[in-house]
């Protein structure tokens, strides 16, 4: 049994016979927390950028809501990896949770009160729900064997498909909602995004007991009286997988978001339909996040490398269609749904090498590190695809970020050579 000294809880160590029954039950109770999430997210993503826009008085504003949303999924990783290693899994999640919960109440309220600095603040503390899910596929790996880490991460990803499917389909309903609860207009959907997220805290809180962190550390120190901690940094500053799996993570995030983020204005340059701009949108989503689970069970049957390097060769092809767009939607189409499937492919695999390339006592830090890295790149790629798409167009941006792709591809064949030497 092991003693958590920051909380004076007690977890005791399942014995390892008991994990495989565990182990199932976490993936299903952070399947339900994920589809919950996702509901509470894509019911106010893009609800965020026309507050935005609204509240400023300028839809020059209106990119701070992803960028707001992302900066704080990003300020929040590392605080509730840390949260994780200390109370557990189960603490963490559900406070990520309710912290999207309570941006989703400052939304209603900023609107209220006509303040644009409110929604931002909003904005970033609904971004914790995005850092909540992403930490969620960490947490499917803490007791999964190699055999299926991958696999069990995989579908945890994928189940936040069906959240991000519903969500938006609940602005019409939110508006109803809305006006019967005397909610200023655009702001009903916030309502279904508290539910969703307190629901998912929920979730979290009372089904992941025993927590599954815990258990595993409790585990390791049984096994061999280590119970240590060591901080992101210092861990890739001193292993070369580690550092390979979060660059890999990072620079695929940052990718798929600066032609992802540039794609709608390009679309709407070509004289497509707000409807044309969102069923190409869905389309993209539709490949980030549908056949992950294929990406996990090819990932522990080929190996992580390998998938990593085809998951390249995906935002490759998406890159070089993009170079070669003529704005068409048949053409963008293309593109995006590899780049959504190149994005899932590397970060499937890159997220099950970053729970392996550490013991799991150091495992919550190195995860928190990669998923801030992770936002962080994916801000910094939104944030340079304006000015590369006001200078070299849609085709420039696609072939600016070939540079990329080719950090990846160059390191990865390098590590996946060091491991057959």
């Amino acid at each position: 049994m092991i003693v958590n000294k920051d909380t004076t809880r007690v977890e005791a160590a399942a014995p390892p016979s008991a994990h495989s029954d565990l182990q199932k039950r976490v993936v299903r109770v952070l399947i339900t927390g994920q589809i919950l999430g996702g509901i509470g997210m894509g019911a106010t993503l893009s609800l965020g950028a026309l507050l935005a826009a609204e509240l400023s008085g300028s839809s020059a504003w209106s990119g701070m809501a992803a960028t707001m949303s992302t900066l704080g999924a990003a300020v929040v990783a590392v605080p509730l990896a840390r949260l994780a290693q200390a109370r557990g899994r189960r603490v963490s999640l559900a406070t990520g949770s309710l912290a999207a919960g309570a941006g989703a109440v400052l939304a209603i309220v900023s609107v209220s009160i006509d303040n644009f600095a409110l929604l931002l603040i909003a904005l970033m503390l609904l971004g914790a729900g995005s850092a909540t899910n992403l930490q969620a596929r960490f947490a499917a790996t803490d007791l999964a064997t190699s055999r299926f880490r991958a696999r069990d991460l995989s579908i945890v990803v994928w189940s936040t498909t069906i959240g991000a499917v519903l969500g938006p389909n609940l602005f019409g309903p939110g508006e109803a909602l809305g006006a019967a609860l005397g909610l200023p207009p655009m702001t009903g959907a916030f309502a279904f995004s508290l539910a969703a997220t307190v629901a998912a805290a929920f979730v979290y809180a009372l089904g992941l007991r025993p927590d599954p962190l815990l258990t595993a550390l409790a585990a390791r120190t049984v096994s061999t009286g280590i119970r240590r901690a060591t901080g992101g940094l210092a861990i890739l500053r001193g292993n070369a997988a580690a550092r390979h799996a979060v660059v890999a993570i990072a620079l695929s995030h940052m990718t798929m978001v600066a032609l992802m983020s540039m794609a709608p204005v390009h679309l709407r340059d070509h004289g497509a339909t707000l409807t044309i701009v969102g069923l190409t949108i869905s389309l993209h989503v539709a490949g980030m996040y549908a056949l992950s689970p294929m990406f996990g069970a090819l990932s522990d049957r080929l190996g992580r490398l390998p998938v990593i390097l085809g998951g390249q060769a995906m935002l490759l092809v998406a890159l070089t269609v993009a170079w070669l767009s003529d704005g068409s939607q048949g053409t963008m189409t293309v593109s995006l749904i590899f780049l959504g499937l190149g994005w899932s492919a590397s970060v499937v695999a890159g997220s099950a090498l970053v729970s392996e390339a550490v013991d799991i006592e150091d495992r919550s830090s190195l995860q928190g590190f990669s998923d801030l890295s992770m936002n962080a790149a994916g801000a910094l790629g939104g944030a340079i695809a304006g000015p590369i798409l006001a200078w070299a167009g849609y085709s420039g941006l696609g072939l600016a970020a070939m540079a990329l792709v080719a950090v990846v591809v160059v390191w990865s064949v390098l590590r996946l050579r060091a491991t057959h030497s």
